[in-house]
């Protein structure tokens, strides 16, 4: 069986994926580095990891390591992103893909001067929800797709330094990728507005005026879509949404981003009265980890995972970080590289999902003006 030895980097949130890929049955070594040398070791020594670096650098001068794996800032996303991909390394990266067009650019023209995969690690896009709307879509029960909407609300006051007056689309991947995979099509306008005001230190950093940000997205295949985003000073609970209306079925996200979907039914309207009845479900998510190494399949459901009755475990989603994304992404980003092929969230899917939010911004700088997005 053909193995990969791949570094992580970033271990606040990167922390998460360290034991996925040492029990990924495709990964031979795993080699860690974090800025914080105190929390490298501490991970090291928790995950029994024996590999650790002292510098980025190290990581890009190590012929061993096939891949790298960035859970970084998103400022450092562009640059480091071209230097693991001009060091001769497959390169997964956290999102965003960058903050400007000519990040993307970079990052697209690196990709292929060096032959190797990039993969934006999109949470959304292996979610419980997603792969419940994307069945919907593909057994037909859905119908013909309508609208498509996504949210991210959030507030981050406190958090890192480089979050501060970050404007809300330049991180409006999770509320956009969604809209894009299952429209099976690619953005090609938007217009946006932005909305409110911020305390004056908050638009320093960024020239970011807006700490909410809506805006309208046009498909090429003529769908249209719409995507909401709060990052400051705004009252709303924490929710990474996805809703899609479809001519028999639609499915929407809960309130709560721990809340279970709503799927309506339109049924036939009957006794010659206008309009259809709808009936209207709160479903319980399943699990779709049959997909994955039976290795990794207890990371989809987290701490919920019992040893003593892991197929009763793994029915149902729940307990792990971002809806059991975490060891999907790992094994797609994984699986191209043995398999010597495009991860499904490359450079063309991921600069799209991130160029329409850098985009959004930019209209939402001239009072909601159109702006088409570039093909990367």
């Amino acid at each position: 069986m053909k193995k990969i030895n791949v570094a992580l980097v970033g271990l606040g949130f990167g922390g998460a994926f360290g034991e996925i890929y040492q029990h990924h049955p495709n990964v031979g070594t795993i080699g860690i580095y974090d800025a914080s040398s105190e929390l490298t070791r501490k991970t090291a020594s928790y995950y029994g990891i024996a590999k650790t670096y002292d510098s980025f650098d190290e990581i890009l001068r190590d012929d061993s390591i096939d891949a790298v794996h960035l859970v970084t800032p998103i400022p450092q996303h562009e640059e480091q992103t071209v230097q693991v991909l001009e060091s001769g390394k497959h390169c997964a990266c956290t999102v965003p893909m960058a903050i400007s067009l000519d990040g993307i650019r970079r990052i697209t023209e690196a990709t292929r001067k060096s032959g190797k995969n990039y993969m934006m690690m999109e949470t959304t896009l292996y979610t419980y929800q997603f792969f419940y709307a994307q069945q919907m879509i593909t057994s037909g029960e859905l119908g013909r797709i309508q609208f498509l909407r996504g949210t991210h609300y959030q507030d981050m006051a406190n958090w890192p330094d480089y979050w501060l007056g970050l404007p809300p689309m330049y991180y409006g991947t999770h509320a956009i990728g969604p809209m894009v995979a299952l429209s099976g099509s690619r953005i090609k306008r938007v217009s946006c507005v932005g909305s409110g005001t911020m305390e004056e230190q908050l638009t320093k950093r960024y020239g970011n005026p807006f700490p909410v940000q809506s805006a309208h997205f046009e498909f090429e295949n003529g769908l249209k879509g719409e995507a909401t985003r709060s990052l400051f000073e705004t009252a709303r609970e924490y929710q990474e949404g996805m809703f899609v209306y479809g001519s028999s079925k639609s499915f929407e996200w809960g309130f709560k981003d721990s809340d279970k979907p709503y799927v309506t039914t339109a049924l036939p309207a009957v006794d010659g009265r206008r309009g259809r009845n709808m009936t209207v479900e709160i479903v319980e998510m399943p699990n779709y980890h049959q997909s994955l190494p039976p290795e990794i399949q207890r990371f989809t459901v987290g701490g919920n995972y019992d040893p003593l009755n892991p197929q009763e475990s793994l029915q149902k989603g729940a307990g792990a970080g971002h809806h059991g994304s975490h060891p999907h992404l790992v094994h797609e980003f994984v699986s191209s590289i043995i398999e010597n092929r495009k991860p499904w969230i490359d450079e063309v899917l991921g600069g799209n999902i991130t160029a329409a939010g850098i985009c959004a911004h930019e209209s939402a700088m001239n009072n909601g003006e159109p702006v088409i997005v570039p093909l990367f």
